[in-house]
């Protein structure tokens, strides 16, 4: 079968050039995601639609969702053959599932979106005509005002402004998983080695030349599969693989103790000596000790988190492992 240049290769076709690369991959992960998927393929193909698109693909990575999410994407692959369900073996989190889902999209831009709808897939069209108008590698998505109730609110500030302050890899506040990538950013940022996984952070580590797009983010239908310990957990793992500053802090804080404290045991020899003042200070000494057990356990602790990631960097794993392709 012959093909031209400006005709579009079938999807899983081989090619004498090698594969076939779409024009745009949409990237999307299925966590207990049933409820929205009809409307999000249907908002998937209505963006792919207005941009005059027709060679594209759809790449959904089944993180084990425990619902019928794989079910329904398998059957639709009937009506929408461009999709692509990479089915991992088990439930590895967020961002491993996007990590397989940007490492098997073939498209020449990749959109990364979450299917929940918090973030319309129309929004497609405005992140292609930025890209395209600014000329730049990468255009991610971010709210001018954060959504949710007071507590998500002030927690995300201060998880952003935290984390800019403690890492040397700036990343814009407020940043949301929707992002349009070009071919050589998505390459690079695949290169990476990280096994202990914030890409987020990798993004900007990328470098490249990276525009912001202010993006509408509703409230997700139902409860959110990102609950307070997952939060905490992406947060620690944010901030211990991208600076080593928490543990210069530390050191610094328990220098600054050490100091007190043995100046604090020469005040009470001198009045020991001079005034005879043996149980002067008891309380104090008891309240410094226990301060001094809390730095020290908050440093093990510390010094801990640092050895785990070290830990699972040389063990060399892989960060998901998959079951299934259907292409």
């Amino acid at each position: 079968m012959n093909l031209s240049p400006a005709q579009p290769s079938p999807p899983g076709l081989i090619t004498a050039t090698g594969p076939w690369q779409p024009q745009i991959s949409i990237v999307s992960t299925l966590y207990r995601s049933r409820p929205f998927l009809e409307d999000f393929l249907a908002g998937c193909l209505e963006a792919l639609h207005r941009l005059a698109i027709s060679d594209f693909e759809i790449v959904l990575v089944n993180d084990a969702s425990p619902d019928d999410s794989l079910d329904y994407v398998l059957a639709r692959r009937h009506d929408v053959p461009e999709l692509v369900v990479v089915d991992l073996s088990r439930n590895f989190g967020h961002h491993p599932a996007m990590q397989a889902g940007l490492r098997h999209a073939r498209g020449d831009l990749v959109f990364l979106i979450d299917c929940d709808l918090e973030v319309s897939p129309l929004s497609l069209c405005s992140f292609h005509d930025k890209l395209h108008e600014a000329g730049c590698d990468m255009v991610f998505g971010y709210q001018e005002k954060r959504k949710g109730g007071w507590f998500e609110q002030i927690s995300g500030c201060l998880f952003w402004k935290g984390f800019n302050l403690l890492s040397e890899t700036r990343i814009p506040e407020n940043i949301v998983t929707e992002r349009l990538m070009k071919r050589r950013f998505v390459d690079a940022l695949l290169q990476l080695g990280d096994h202990n996984l914030f890409l987020g952070g990798m993004m900007s580590w990328t470098g490249f030349h990276q525009i912001g797009l202010a993006v509408a983010k509703s409230q997700r239908a139902g409860a959110s599969t990102y609950t307070l310990f997952k939060r905490v957990n992406l947060m620690i793992n944010a901030l211990s693989s991208f600076s080593a500053q928490p543990l210069v802090w530390l050191f610094n804080f328990g220098g600054l103790v050490t100091m007190a404290s043995f100046s604090y045991a020469i005040y009470l020899v001198i009045r020991k000596l001079l005034f005879g003042d043996s149980l002067l200070g008891f309380t104090s000494v008891m309240g410094l000790i226990a301060l001094s057990l809390g730095i020290l356990t908050m440093a093990i602790g510390l010094v801990g988190i640092y050895l785990g990631k070290v830990f699972t960097q040389v063990q060399n794993r892989p960060t998901y492992i998959v079951k299934d392709i259907h292409r």
